[in-house]
């Protein structure tokens, strides 16, 4: 019985199931679908090239903007900060000129008072009042001092005819020792300076 069974397989056909028309066909369909998936791989590829170029694009286009912005702000900025220095500086000057101008406000309520107009008379010119007897301060060369000079303190200036005991007895002692050799002739006669006799 076993031997009477038929079977539809061809001699020389292998047993397994890769021959026959659903074969093929499953064969073509699964090369189809490569095919279309391949395809779909493709377009996907270029559809993702594509947006990246546009990004690439786009991002170029963005930093160029940025950077015009940047360059426009950047002038704007160092002209705001120039202008903001200038108006400093100004306002610096406009400071001291309102201070000037209060001091010569201070000056000319100072000049209307008699008092002080009577001292700067004293002090300028050299006027005194009747009745009073004025002073002159001269330097060492009896040139008159002006009122920007500042006189020293006496207990710190030399007096030159103090001198000690001992200066004197060392002086005498160095004459002693080196008597002069050549002692000149008392003047019979005593002239006046010539400018006294000019005159």
């Amino acid at each position: 019985m076993a031997d009477d069974r038929r079977t539809s397989r061809k001699p020389g056909r292998p047993v397994s199931g890769r021959s026959g028309p659903r074969y093929a066909e499953r064969l073509k369909a699964e090369r189809k679908k490569a095919a279309r998936e391949r395809e779909a791989a493709l377009v996907r590829a270029r559809k993702e090239h594509q947006h990246k170029a546009r990004l690439t694009s786009r991002a170029a286009i963005l930093v160029l903007v940025l950077a015009v912005l940047a360059v426009s702000y950047a002038s704007s900025l160092r002209a705001y900060l120039q202008q903001r220095g200038n108006i400093n500086a100004l306002e610096a000057q406009i400071s001291q000129r309102e201070a000037k101008i209060d001091e010569l406000r201070d000056e000319k309520k100072r000049w209307e008072d008699p008092a002080y107009v009577a001292q700067q008379a004293r002090a300028r010119f050299g006027y005194v009042a009747k009745g009073e007897t004025p002073f002159v301060v001269v330097d060492a060369n009896g040139n008159p001092l002006d009122a920007s000079a500042e006189l020293g303190d006496p207990s710190k200036v030399a007096d030159p005819d103090k001198r000690v005991w001992y200066d004197d007895v060392w002086d005498s002692m160095k004459i002693a020792g080196n008597p002069p050799t050549k002692v000149r002739d008392p003047k019979d006669e005593i002239k006046a300076p010539k400018e006294d006799l000019e005159q």
